[in-house]
């Protein structure tokens, strides 16, 4: 049975279950139905973050496309149908580094945990700042500690690893069609192995299950009768996490391209060889590469950027709508010129819609039918054919006096976890740099209309183009009542 087929002993009502969901699956290399093991549990993990920094702005996009899923799995199969597993990455060597150099001061242990939970604290802020939902479960690596080494245990009891100067590895020679997600061949990644290879290892691509820890980091009794503490590697956290939250084969695994080889075909290797089952998620999909102004993202280029960085310049949902109005399997260019024209786009939205709430009463033609929103999702997660959608019915909803068309209208838009907000709020939001303050630029208002009056259109233009050029943009129109000239602004970024 291959990966993406049914566990064993699993059976599955497919009329039931089919809500006319198609996803690309990586391991096939095709489009497929989708049909969950459980359609009262629908199952999906994502690999999380790594606990050490600021997550930067290419982390984003497996966050938000892995939401987007978790919202339309909950609108096809009902909200508490599904589960969604995000874990968090607490040991590491990158986390272990960065505690010794700025809390040097004390044990080491003791400055592990104020890195991690100051990051973790970091990234679910960054994460509600983009509109993305809470996972039903968030466990951290270290809190399943005794889960990996029961896996490692089993894994040695059944010869698929082995016990080599205090390290404990799997042994791929193992597992016949390993390397089978990333479509390489075993005997290929050994030619391309480099020439150095650790000495204990039976194959040069063997990998870590369990590693020793040097003295004051953090450590646990090892599994495989290694009698000195030890961590665990990165691969088996996600494999032994999966498995304790949502079974040993379960539906959906995602995460970017860069986790295919070696991260996921691992995770595929330790849990099928330690549970003795021929799957161990039925879909894996893959969201592609970010770049920024069309290069690659990199510290020495000066174009790398957090999310921090970018929520404190634009909206959250202006950067969530710039991102998915590229396919998630695609690659895509971060620009100001894409998140402009997002925000340009949600004011628009916004303006329509006032603050009125979304629709919750029955049957939504823009959520589900040929041609809906629904239908745009369902085939793939193609946002941007959802978003098109958007645009072409969008005038149309300005002229809804009624207001029932507007309110289907924001329910379909929080299907992509947009319009999240009501206008007011989005009205509301300011960049955290922003040069001036408001009663400073009610003061320029003011003295560029005494200008005005004043006759001097010279004066006036220049308060104008000073407050343009610090992203505040003046609007004039004249009151329909009294006929004066009434000005307001908004921020343009």
């Amino acid at each position: 049975m291959a990966e993406h087929d049914m566990a064993d002993g699993d059976t599955l009502n497919q009329d039931s279950a089919f809500r006319g969901l198609k996803l690309h699956n990586t391991l096939t290399r095709r489009k497929e139905d989708f049909y969950p093991l459980d359609p009262d549990n629908v199952r999906l993990y994502v690999c999380g973050p790594t606990v050490y920094d600021f997550a930067h702005i290419g982390n984003a996009r497996p966050l938000l496309v892995f939401d987007v899923l978790f919202r339309l799995l909950r609108h096809l199969y009902g909200a508490d149908h599904v589960t969604y597993v995000r874990n968090i990455t607490d040991v590491d060597d990158k986390i272990i580094a960065r505690a010794a150099a700025e809390y040097g001061e004390l044990p080491l242990n003791e400055a592990i945990r104020k890195v991690t939970e100051l990051t973790e604290r970091q990234y679910h802020e960054d994460a509600a700042a983009l509109g993305a939902l809470p996972p039903t479960h968030e466990p951290r690596a270290t809190e399943n500690i005794e889960e990996m080494k029961t896996m490692i245990d089993e894994l040695i009891a059944k010869g698929h690893a082995y016990v080599a100067e205090d390290h404990v590895l799997f042994d791929v020679s193992s597992m016949p069609d390993y390397g089978a997600l990333s479509n390489r061949r075993l005997d290929e990644m050994r030619a391309g192995a480099r020439v150095e290879v650790e000495a204990y290892k039976r194959d040069p691509m063997d990998f870590v299950l369990w590693k020793p820890s040097d003295e004051g980091e953090p450590a646990w009794p090892s599994p495989g009768g290694v009698e000195r503490p030890g961590r665990p590697g990165w691969h088996i956290e996600c494999s032994a996490m999966s498995a304790r939250y949502l079974g040993t084969t379960f539906d959906i695994h995602g995460g970017g391209l860069d986790l295919i080889f070696p991260h996921h075909e691992n995770e595929i290797a330790q849990s099928r060889c330690a549970h003795g089952s021929s799957a161990m998620a039925r879909y894996w999909m893959h969201n592609g590469y970010l770049q920024v102004e069309g290069e690659k993202m990199s510290k020495s280029l000066g174009n790398f950027i957090t999310i921090r960085d970018a929520v404190s310049e634009w909206p959250g949902e202006a950067i969530r709508l710039a991102m998915l109005t590229t396919h998630y399997r695609a690659p895509l260019d971060f620009t100001h010129d894409k998140l402009s024209a997002a925000k340009r786009t949600l004011d628009r939205w916004y303006g329509y819609l006032g603050d009125i709430e979304a629709y919750a009463g029955g049957a939504n033609a823009l959520l589900d039918g040929e041609g809906s929103v629904g239908a745009a999702l369902k085939d793939d997660l193609n946002t941007p054919e959802a978003i098109a959608l958007l645009h072409r019915i969008g005038e149309g909803v300005a002229d809804d006096h009624e207001g029932e068309e507007k309110a289907r209208f924001k329910a379909a838009l929080n299907l992509l976890g947009l319009g999240q907000l009501s206008e007011t709020e989005w009205k509301s939001w300011r960049p955290k740099a922003m040069a001036l303050g408001e009663d400073e630029i009610e003061e320029r208002i003011a003295a560029r209309a005494a200008a005005r009056a004043a006759k001097n259109w010279a004066k006036a233009d220049e308060i104008r183009d000073e407050l343009a050029a610090k992203g505040i943009q003046l609007k004039d129109q004249r009151d329909p009542a009294s006929g004066e000239l009434v000005t307001s602004w908004e921020i343009k970024r």
